[in-house]
């Protein structure tokens, strides 16, 4: 497994934890669905605005993405 299946799995537990569908992580992170289904899906290479955006509206640290 490479480091954006990786991200994109740690991404979906994180979405899920927090009750969030991927269109409602769209809309408070500013991002289109399809792409965070792609990321998701280990398919897109995710910039650190990105992870910064994702985890902003997880209501996260950046650092969580990290975490086991």
């Amino acid at each position: 497994m490479d480091i954006k299946e990786k991200f994109g799995q740690r991404l979906r537990f994180l979405r899920k934890e927090k009750g969030l569908s991927q269109e409602e992580l769209a809309e408070k992170s500013g991002l289109n669905r399809p792409y965070i289904s792609a990321i998701e899906q280990g398919k897109r290479n995710v910039s650190l605005e990105v992870m910064e955006k994702l985890a902003g509206a997880l209501g996260l640290e950046i650092n969580y993405f990290f975490k086991e």
